[in-house]
């Protein structure tokens, strides 16, 4: 056992938090990570703060909520004034490197507007040192693939097209892709984890390991493709119809009415929410075959680690950006205020002694994507910025046991103004910096408050699906008004705090952290 810390920050992309089995999940099998969580703690009740992936790859790496960095949708610019996980474990002498992506465009205001990164939905955030990127359209990726003797289509994504694809193959499929398991890209991002990782086995190192999967497009190579039964895998929650779940909200009813596809499959046709139950079971069983197809390569990462003699003194945790909706109100995507798309997995082993007592246990208080860097600068033993809205989650590794204080609710934004892809602020009506949505939700209830349109209120008890609008409901009066001041209150709060600690005084400056 070598003596200095390591960090191995895995996140995954598009990985619904219910879907653990950890947390009861039926039929996913990923014995890796429950490996890894039988060694760690299981945070069942963590969300990420903003989706899409730059969004919520921006609360992520920078502590902040979305209302504090305004990365508010991918191609969004993150400003440059931002510090990030990256830059803050530079200060404790450590090279953070980079397999994967960040989805950051760069503040214009300090590049030019001809750099190459304007071209694309983000690209790398600043402090990493990308040892596995593919670049900024995959090219990296698909020139390995042509390297290995792999004859490209003239659109490259096509090695995602079903093998031996028929014509009622128009989406979901129990076929797999056209690219075989030992040349996808969860195997090329592990790959350039573990180069890195031989590279740097005598010294301290901290790697990001990112993974595209489950993210679509929704096709797993053999023999993932069939390891789920779809007949196994639950059925969606959603309305009778996708013309009764439009009628909770005009936000609602565009992606329902807008939402193609053939974004999440390359032979896809017609809307997602005309999908029926034996082709979202199919799309699941595929999903499912995914995550068991990373499961396997991290298993390679923990392998390398263990035989290396690194295993006991590397910090291990495992996260997404955002969820997924999988069919449930009859959507696909990561959109919206509904919980499959914020609900994220959070699973963190300590090597160290102190969170001996706890390995194997599950946190079940409200934790939030904003504490992971806070968590990591803590372990590592390094200040945690005050512009930080997160917390560190060391205490229940070490304890069991919440700190004082700790929060009994979570919040999450979205924004949904027009950007290239999408266009709701023109059906809906709505200004660009009133196209907004936050949500405040607790044991009790969930409260969705948008910037320029009526809100939502649920009581989680009675409709745990969030089928049935109360705000407007006279019964509920109080507690709409109680959750709006939730919301009031929240953002009080956490309203940036850069410079807020400094204060002017006889005796020159103050500062209180």
């Amino acid at each position: 056992m070598q003596n200095h810390k390591n960090v191995l920050l895995i996140v995954v992309d598009q990985w619904r938090g219910d879907t653990l089995p950890m947390l009861g999940h039926p039929v996913v099998k990923t014995p890796n990570i429950e490996s890894l969580a039988s060694e760690g703690v299981t945070f069942a009740r963590h969300y990420t703060q903003a989706v899409p992936c730059g969004p919520g790859r921006a609360s992520l790496l920078t502590g902040l909520y979305m209302m504090n960095h305004r990365a508010v949708q991918n191609t969004i610019p993150l400003d440059a004034r931002h510090t990030n996980i990256a830059l803050e474990v530079r200060k404790a002498g450590y090279e953070p490197a980079l397999v994967g992506y960040t989805t950051t465009t760069p503040d214009p205001r300090v590049t030019t507007a001809q750099d190459p990164r304007f071209t694309v939905l983000g690209a790398d955030m600043e402090g990493w040192k990308s040892v596995g990127s593919w670049g900024l359209k995959m090219e990296a990726y698909f020139g390995w693939l042509a390297a290995q003797g792999v004859k490209l289509p003239e659109n490259p994504w096509d090695i995602w097209l079903p093998e031996g694809l028929e014509a009622h193959d128009v989406g979901a499929t129990a076929r797999p892709s056209r690219i075989p398991a030992h040349l996808s890209d969860t195997t090329w991002f592990t790959d350039k984890g573990l180069d890195y990782l031989r590279s740097v086995q005598h010294k301290p190192w901290f790697l990001h390991l990112g993974y595209y999967r489950p993210h679509p497009p929704f096709a797993a190579p053999a023999p993932y493709h069939d390891m789920y039964d779809p007949a196994q895998c639950p059925a969606p929650i959603r309305a009778a119809s996708p013309q009764a779940e439009a009628e909770q909200h005009p936000l609602l009813k565009f992606y329902l009415d807008h939402i193609a596809r053939k974004s999440f499959f390359q032979n896809g046709q017609g809307l997602a929410s005309q999908m029926s139950e034996s082709e979202v079971r199919q799309l699941r069983a595929t999903y499912y075959g995914l995550m068991s197809e990373v499961d396997d390569q991290i298993g390679r990462v923990f392998k390398f680690l263990k035989e290396s003699g690194q295993w006991d003194n590397t910090l291990v945790v495992l996260t997404s950006d955002h969820g997924e909706q999988l069919g449930d109100h009859h959507l696909l995507g990561k959109i919206g205020y509904f919980d499959e798309s914020f609900h994220i997995p959070m699973i963190v082993r300590d090597p160290s002694v102190q969170s001996d007592a706890t390995r194997g246990q599950l946190v079940r208080q409200f934790t939030e994507t904003i504490d992971t860097m806070p968590t990591l600068l803590d372990w590592l033993g390094q200040p945690i910025p005050r512009t930080c809205d997160g917390a560190s989650l060391l205490p229940f590794l070490h304890t069991g046991q919440a700190p004082k204080g700790w929060r009994t609710e979570v919040h999450y934004e979205f924004d949904f103004r027009n950007i290239f892809y999408s266009q709701p602020e023109d059906v809906l009506g709505t200004a660009m910096d009133e196209s907004a949505l936050a949500v405040v939700q607790d044991e009790d209830y969930k409260y969705v408050h948008f910037a320029a349109q009526k809100p939502l209120f649920f009581d989680l008890h009675k409709d745990p699906a969030q089928l049935h609008n109360l705000a407007q409901d006279p019964a509920y009066a109080q507690q709409v008004l109680t959750y709006s001041q939730k919301m009031l209150n929240w953002r009080l709060k956490h309203a940036d705090k850069t410079l807020t600690g400094y204060a002017a005084s006889p005796e020159g400056l103050k500062q209180r952290e």
